[in-house]
């Protein structure tokens, strides 16, 4: 039996839903963003108490099919944007299309009626934030940062980060910066 699970994006979601799982002594097989592959089918009662358990944790059992595709969705998106290293080889949409197996049109029609977002946009945002989190670390630079995160050049991405962010990535950085140093010194 496969459980779809909403705002799972990081480790530290998967180790409240193991909590959650052992808790309520459901077994599991594996555990990734936004999916949980149990060895056995769950009662009702277990799948309620478990519900009720990771909405204290801000995540979402879900039940539609709807939902479970969009959440699908996201965590290709995710995945593809925060935990990739990889150069990707096609475009998202290609991407997106061939690992859930449906027409991306259909696929983007859907996303944007329940997220009032395209997918596109979706991504942006995810990378810009990618982007900031790069910034911060201070480890690579601009043009390593553009190159790592698939931008076509720096402007590329210094114009989409100043659309998002309101200031460019120099700026954001030097806030940052700013930022740190008033901390230490707090």
């Amino acid at each position: 039996m496969v459980l779809y699970i909403k705002n799972m994006v990081s480790l530290r979601c998967k180790m409240m839903v193991a909590e959650e799982l052992v808790k309520l002594s459901i077994r599991y097989m594996a555990i990734n963003l936004g999916v949980v592959d149990l060895v056995v089918q769950i009662t009702a009662v277990q799948r309620l108490q478990l519900k009720e358990n990771l909405l204290h944790s801000g995540l979402e059992l879900l039940d539609n099919k709807k939902s479970i595709l969009i959440e699908k969705i996201k965590n290709l998106i995710v995945n593809m944007v925060h935990y990739s290293d990889e150069t990707q080889l096609m475009n998202d949409s290609v991407y997106l299309s061939k690992a859930l197996g449906l027409d991306y049109t259909y696929l983007a029609n859907v996303f944007s009626e329940v997220n009032h977002v395209s997918i596109r946009q979706y991504i942006i945002l995810h990378k810009i934030e990618m982007v900031k989190e790069l910034l911060q670390n201070n480890e690579l630079n601009l043009t390593e940062i553009s190159y790592k995160m698939h931008y076509s050049s720096v402007a590329h991405l210094s114009n989409q980060f100043k659309k998002i962010t309101n200031v460019s990535p120099s700026m954001y950085k030097l806030q940052n910066q700013k930022r740190t140093v008033m901390l230490e010194n707090v």
